[in-house]
């Protein structure tokens, strides 16, 4: 009975990773009593199983067991989401059953629309107890029925999964020891009814069921599998936070080295694609951020870039963060790209974020950035001029920012060439899934579009005008055909779909591309800009040589698309002759949103070349060096490797003050526990039951008679403190002790004195008695269970 118990807590521990997935906490308790109902009908049934399993009755029992845990189940769910519709409440009907599916297909549809955290409806809740109640099923089947407890982890572990998949932050480590200890219960309870079977074991303890000869006695052996068990997800907690070079990233995050001394920084990313749809739904049209600019114009605020397109998903890589690239030490790094003979508007922007948001280690920047004055280490990545902080987070501040943004002229933008394919190679790399399609149709929109520029304007014209696309934030996709899908099937999706197909299309011309999430410049009210959690976006950024990176905008705006999003006046249509109308003509609200974010995205080990450095490579900033890392790391080994040398010697030291300072009989009890550790440490250790004259006997074997006599002081000293009331008139001081170690160390060479002086057998031993009796301390919450 007890190995169905165990699965029902190993899925439920499982089922408490599932956390960050949902908001409130109803879909919990919906899920323990999926899981409640499937252990108790699995208990009931194994009670009921016949003995044996090589007959058929065993298989068909097996079968007959799933079934009527699988129908447990359904009445379970019957009753909590269709009880109106069902018999007495708890027996299925047919319009209980139609509600069920229509809550199902609900419940799909929410988990497409929602990011999470989603919220716990109904429709989610059923979703998620059914398929947690499916989960508990099959690991009661593999480790109940078909007796595999460690196969059951892999159902575990496809629901351990759900969460690491999608959440951008990892999960906490009280979810996974939970989790990871629900296993270890499950193999433990599997091998305890194991060796039960095994029939009567002699053993040194037994209990008292064993002792009667009824059961043999598997706790000793529970137990250490326990203690391997702890030990193991112990080192799996600690282990990554104690070696640097295995700090473990956020899944869908990035490292940053904040180059501030020993150590890094390292902040989490969340996947900004999942995000940017969260907030676009959420019923709730909240204030993020409002500002104010010196020219009265509007502004794009990028907060993330993504330059990783792995066929379904645009994701970040890696930013730098060096020491000379705080904010607070100038302006920022030069905008990658932007040549000497293009014209800039000079523009201030005062920003302010409200305190609610939530957590956020980037700054929302209008491009390009020359300067940002802000409280707190805040630091430029050099590439792409995204200002981020390991330490700090944007809620509630307030910071100017200056801008210098780019101006290109007609002929300029005409003359605009893709830049070197191997400088730009990152922003170009495609994966070979693609459907060869897409190329195909990039290549007829463009038509005979002569200039990269003339091409990506007419990418832009077939997005928002003649390629018949429409807003729609309930337009989901997933899957491998999802982009293609989108481009040549349905033409349905709201700005994350609109942004990554063009930087798609865009990089099959040629073209280097990128995708940028952050917010649209909101709307105005007097001198003040509002932007909210609606105004989120995202837009694809194009690089064209000795221009830079710029802005498009493929997203349809106005009534029938996203209100607040604006084309750039220098993206205007243009035929494939025509130069298209310089940025400085733009309307009032769009202008100053014309330029994009800088040069790289967040790759790791790109090699970009700094135009103000004379074409010379720009390093990527190691953070700590290597070498100090690994002086660190020998030097913590070494304090450690010293602990047992140290314990040695403060019990040396601490002796000798006794005997100097000390009553006669510590003074003796001193020398006496010395002389031992002394003999222990050289391998000379008293025998069991040998009296204190017989080892004085042992040990004057060789020596002089300055030495025997000191050794005779101790031992003797020692006997009478046993057998009278006091050590006697002749007590062992230092020098005797001194003595009789050098006397006894004169054999041995000096590589084993050193090894003896390093790891003292003595101190090693007390060690370890310590760990037993900790482990005799654990023993008491688990030998009973």
């Amino acid at each position: 009975m007890k190995l169905p118990v165990a699965a029902g807590l190993a899925t439920a521990a499982v089922t408490i990773t599932l956390y960050p997935l949902f908001s409130g906490g109803a879909w919990f308790w919906t899920c323990m009593g999926a899981v409640l109902v499937t252990t108790a009908a699995g208990m009931l049934l194994s009670r009921l199983a016949p003995p044996g399993r090589a007959s058929s009755v065993w298989a068909s029992s097996t079968w007959a067991a799933m079934t009527a845990m699988a129908a447990a189940l359904g009445v379970y769910l019957t009753a909590a989401f269709a009880g109106d519709q069902a018999w007495l409440r708890v027996i299925p009907t047919r319009d209980s059953m139609v509600r069920l599916a229509s809550l199902l297909s609900e419940g799909f549809a929410d988990i497409q629309r929602y990011a999470a955290p989603v919220p716990a409806d109904p429709a989610v809740c059923l979703l998620t107890a059914g398929g947690v109640g499916l989960v508990a099923i099959l690991v009661d089947l593999l480790a109940v029925r078909l007796r595999r407890a460690a196969t059951a982890g892999l159902p575990l572990l496809a629901l351990f999964t759900v969460p690491a998949a999608v959440m951008a932050d990892p999960l906490g480590w009280p979810a996974f020891v939970i989790a990871a200890f629900g296993y270890v219960g499950l193999l433990v309870a599997d091998g305890r009814e194991r060796l039960s079977r095994w029939g009567r074991t002699v053993v040194v303890r037994r209990s008292r069921l064993a002792a009667a000869g009824v059961l043999p006695d598997t706790g000793r052996l529970a137990l250490s599998g326990k203690r391997i068990g702890v030990m193991a997800v112990a080192l799996a907690i600690l282990l990554p936070g104690l070696l640097p070079t295995l700090a473990p990233d956020p899944l869908f995050g990035f490292g940053v080295g904040n180059g501030s001394g020993p150590g890094g920084g390292s902040i989490g990313v969340p996947d900004a694609m999942v995000k940017l749809g969260w907030q676009l739904r959420q019923p709730e049209n909240a204030t993020v951020l409002t500002y104010t600019s010196s020219d009265g114009r509007s502004r794009y605020l990028r907060i993330y870039a993504l330059d990783r397109f792995d066929g379904t998903t645009w994701r970040v890589g890696r930013l730098q963060g060096r020491q000379e690239d705080r904010v607070s030490e100038g302006p920022l790094p030069p905008a990658p790209g932007l040549g000497p003979g293009v014209a800039t508007r000079q523009a201030e922007t005062q920003i302010t974020i409200s305190e609610d948001i939530s957590r956020l280690n980037f700054l929302p920047l209008p491009y390009p950035a020359t300067r940002v004055d802000v409280d707190g280490d805040w630091r430029a990545d050099r590439p792409s001029l995204l200002v981020f902080s390991t330490q700090d987070e944007a809620a509630g501040l307030r910071y100017r920012v200056l801008t210098g943004e780019p101006e290109p002229t007609a002929e300029q933008l005409r003359l605009s060439t893709a830049a070197d394919p191997e400088l730009d190679s990152p922003y170009l790399e495609l994966p070979g899934t693609l459907d060869p399609e897409i190329r195909a149709l990039a290549a007829r929109v463009t038509g005979q579009a002569a200039t990269p520029y003339e091409k990506a304007v007419k990418l832009q014209e077939w997005f928002t005008r003649t390629g018949g696309f429409t807003y729609s934030l309930d337009a989901s996709y997933g899957g491998p055909r999802a982009l293609t899908h989108f481009l040549l099937e349905s033409r349905k999706g709201y700005c994350e779909q609109f942004a990554g197909a063009m930087a798609v299309m865009a990089r099959t011309l040629g073209i280097p591309a990128r995708v940028a999430t952050g917010y649209t410049g909101g709307t105005r009210t007097g001198e003040v800009w509002t932007v909210r959690t609606h105004d989120s976006h995202a837009w694809p950024e194009l690089y064209f040589d000795g221009v830079g990176w710029l802005r498009f905008e493929p997203t349809p705006g106005g009534g029938a698309g996203q209100g607040t999003a604006q084309a750039p006046q220098y993206t205007l249509p243009v035929t494939s002759t025509a130069a298209p109308t310089p940025g400085s003509s733009g309307g009032s609200s769009a202008g100053s949103d014309d330029t994009d974010e800088a040069g790289g995205p967040l790759r790791p080990d790109r090699r970009r070349l700094d135009r103000e450095l004379g074409g010379a490579p720009v390093p990527v900033d190691p953070g700590v060096p290597t070498a100090v890392k690994v002086g660190a790391a020998a030097a913590a080994v070494l304090l450690l490797v010293l602990v047992p040398a140290g314990i040695r010697m403060a019990a040396r030291l601490r002796r000798r003050r006794t005997l100097l300072g000390a009553a006669p009989a510590p003074a003796v009890e001193a020398a006496w526990a010395e002389l031992c550790d002394t003999l222990t440490d050289l391998g000379l250790a008293r025998e069991p039951g040998e009296s204190p004259r017989a080892l004085g006997r042992r040990l004057t074997h060789g020596m002089d008679d300055e030495e025997a006599a000191s050794v005779a002081r101790i031992v003797s000293a020692q006997e009478r403190l046993r057998y009278a009331r006091t050590p006697g008139e002749t007590i062992p001081g230092p020098a005797d002790l001194a003595r009789v170690r050098r006397a006894l160390a004169r054999e041995i060479s000096r590589g084993r004195r050193l090894a003896i002086g390093l790891a003292p057998t003595s101190t090693l031993l007390r060690i370890r008695a310590l760990g037993g009796r900790a482990l005799d301390v654990f023993d008491l919450s688990v030998i009973r269970r």
